[in-house]
């Protein structure tokens, strides 16, 4: 993985609140003191510590350069679990919030060629990046859909982009981006970038199948579809740096068995999407359960995420 850890908790200001499309708020965040803010790559993203102890992952979406401010943009989302109501209802300007990152899982590797494709909110994290792929001076295109022009956030912003490199698809006018035209052809040195609601990335990866493996780059705000676990029974976990040796059941997650036995771990989604609680594997096969690795990081079996993943094996060996 790509993670780091060398994340920061800050208290930070509500310094700006505005509409950004239909259901999403922008909100700007300011250290009170006015230091400045860590540093961060297109693609990152901060959690944000709500109400009753929800925490939620929100990828940063304003200019790294400006290191005075961190920008988010939040969907309301009805059938969530409360986290993006309340930030629409109590995050007003003025306001202070407990916020930790940055962490980047979703870098933005160097190419010549970068194909985008951001469905919804999703344009978040895309869009530090087109300005990144602008100033490195590599060719790019972007495919932005969304239900309606009301709803798609930033558009003013990329509809100043040069040229004919941004396509909108507002689906009540023109439908679903026709991902068999845009991704049925491998192109040679260029890297594809998506970020969206589950349909749409299923969507993209079905179409990359064929494209060169490390083609694929995706960032998924919610898990992705996982069958059953390897092994439906208990497994060990021995923990080398503290010297323990645990017995996860199958109802339980590793990190719920290793939070019990007093052990610490950061933590934040309990879903497998925001890297939080990344631990090296020192020995043991991994049951993945995360939607994170690429498939070639899952393979070498050094890292896992415990909040999610379990034991392909009978015991896992730990750097906890």
């Amino acid at each position: 993985m790509h993670s780091t850890h060398d994340e920061v908790d800050l208290r930070l200001l509500i310094a700006a609140r505005t509409v950004g499309a239909e259901g999403v708020v922008v909100l700007d965040l300011r250290d009170p003191s006015g230091a400045e803010l860590p540093a961060w790559a297109p693609g990152a993203h901060i959690d944000l510590e709500l109400a009753d102890g929800l925490t939620r992952q929100y990828s940063l979406c304003g200019d790294p350069r400006d290191r005075s401010v961190w920008r988010i943009a939040v969907l309301r989302e009805p059938e969530s679990r409360g986290g993006s109501e309340h930030v629409h209802e109590a995050l007003t300007a003025g306001a202070e919030v407990e916020v930790r990152g940055p962490r980047n899982n979703f870098p933005l590797v160097d190419s010549p060629r970068y194909l985008f494709i951001a469905g919804g909110i999703g344009i978040t994290p895309i869009l530090p990046m087109l300005t990144a792929a602008e100033a490195a001076g590599a060719d790019w295109e972007l495919h932005y859909g969304g239900r309606s022009r009301r709803s798609m956030a930033f558009l003013e912003a990329l509809e100043d982009a040069t040229g004919n490199q941004v396509t909108l698809h507002p689906q009540d006018e023109v439908g679903l981006i026709d991902l068999p035209r845009v991704l049925g052809t491998p192109q040679p040195g260029t890297v594809v970038y998506a970020c969206g609601p589950e349909p749409l990335l299923e969507a993209v990866e079905h179409n990359c199948a064929s494209w060169p493996a490390g083609s694929l780059h995706l960032e998924r705000f919610s898990p992705k579809e996982q069958g059953a676990p390897v092994r439906t029974g208990s497994f060990e976990v021995e923990l080398t740096v503290s010297g323990l040796t645990l017995t996860v059941p199958p109802d339980r997650s590793v990190l719920d068995v290793v939070e019990d036995a007093g052990i610490a771990v950061l933590s934040s989604c309990q879903e497998g999407t925001c890297g939080t609680c990344e631990t090296p594997v020192l020995a043991g096969e991994v049951d993945h359960r995360d939607s994170l690795l690429t498939p070639a990081e899952q393979a070498a079996n050094d890292t896992m995420f415990i909040c999610v993943s379990r034991a392909a094996c009978p015991r896992l060996v730990l750097e906890l």
